[in-house]
């Protein structure tokens, strides 16, 4: 996978070396999403998840990436591929996988389940099951940002299954003509839902459908946390700066079907495996990271840490009481 870029920016092909202490804390944030989904998918096939669960198994380089380079006060937002987003801006895996089992201790205490959580503590604002619905709702924090004059940037997260939806081409109309701070982030694992992307969009280098407002595009290997990390940092500042938007097209690759009712009968098991295989981001850490000279017990021990953890929410999940039935009236309307 190679990078490409608008001329304006040079989309990662400078990237910057992770210091191994970079390396060591996206290692860790990379296992606990791949651990917490592993464990998700099991809670889900013995019954305890409900609705809909959509995994993020594969594409953990992509938000551990750039959330790296945010900052206290930046905004973020997502469909509802979105645990992995949760994780790696901080919320608890206790609160998330509560939330997910549909038990008062979750984020949302209960009522919202995979798709709709949220935390204003870690200025992540949802989840979204509309297909697209959150990339004009991104725009609308990227406007707040601006009103009050901070310098914070709002990440708007959406797949490219959703990269040909009107409200999308909307979106980056009104955020190029008044110079919006927001990244907007077009996470290409291949599918969306069934469909491979070859299939569905006309348009074959995402990263350039911004062209016609003017917005500098760059396409990234998502399946490498170095690159995603280092165009976030020029597109972040790009933003920061007040210069408007940036799209970036992160090239990932999701292992498990569109969500868990999928058996993804629509591509190759040798696809998958050689993705695993050869292009796995935990795997390019990791080997990194031995080059640096960490040895393997340092590496299991942080393992450890990580399975403790998923194990510890897991119980929580499991035994956190269920929403009381006056709670169903709850949470309608904002109340003063």
């Amino acid at each position: 996978m190679s990078n490409e870029t608008d001329p304006g920016l040079s989309g990662g092909h400078n990237s910057r070396i992770m210091t191994e202490a970079d390396l060591r804390q996206a290692y860790y944030e990379m296992v606990l999403i791949r651990r917490f989904e592993e464990r998700a998918g099991q809670l889900y096939g013995m019954g305890l998840i409900g609705g809909f669960c959509h995994l993020y198994i594969g594409q953990e380089a992509v938000v551990v990436g750039i959330q790296a380079e945010l900052k206290q006060g930046d905004k973020i937002i997502t469909s509802y591929r979105d645990h992995g987003q949760m994780l790696a801006a901080g919320m608890d895996p206790r609160g998330v996988m509560a939330e997910l089992t549909g038990r008062e201790g979750g984020y949302s205490h209960g009522k919202g389940g995979s798709m709709h959580m949220f935390s204003s503590e870690k200025h992540f604002y949802g989840g979204h099951g509309i297909v697209g619905a959150q990339v004009s709702l991104g725009i609308g924090l990227a406007f707040a940002n601006k009103y009050r004059g901070t310098d914070e940037v709002s990440v708007t997260y959406y797949g490219e299954g959703a990269s040909n939806q009107g409200q999308v081409y909307e979106s980056f109309n009104l955020a190029a003509l008044h110079k919006l701070p927001c990244l907007f982030v077009l996470e290409n694992n291949r599918y969306g839902m069934g469909t491979s992307v070859e299939r569905a969009s006309a348009s074959k280098e995402l990263w350039r459908n911004g062209e016609p407002w003017g917005i500098p595009g760059m396409h990234v290997d998502g399946m490498d946390v170095n690159a995603v990390r280092a165009a976030a940092h020029e597109a972040i500042a790009h933003c920061r700066a007040g210069k408007g938007p940036v799209l970036m097209e992160v090239a990932t690759y999701r292992y498990r079907g569109h969500s868990m009712s999928d058996p993804a009968k629509y591509r190759q098991r040798a696809e998958v495996d050689e993705m695993r295989k050869n292009h796995d981001p935990i795997d390019r850490v990791r080997r990194e990271l031995l080059e640096l000279g960490v040895s393997e017990g340092e590496l299991k021990s942080i393992d450890d840490k990580v399975r403790d953890i998923v194990t510890d929410a897991a119980n929580f999940a499991q035994t956190s009481p269920e929403p009381d039935p006056s709670e169903l009236w709850t949470d309608v309307l904002v109340e003063s």
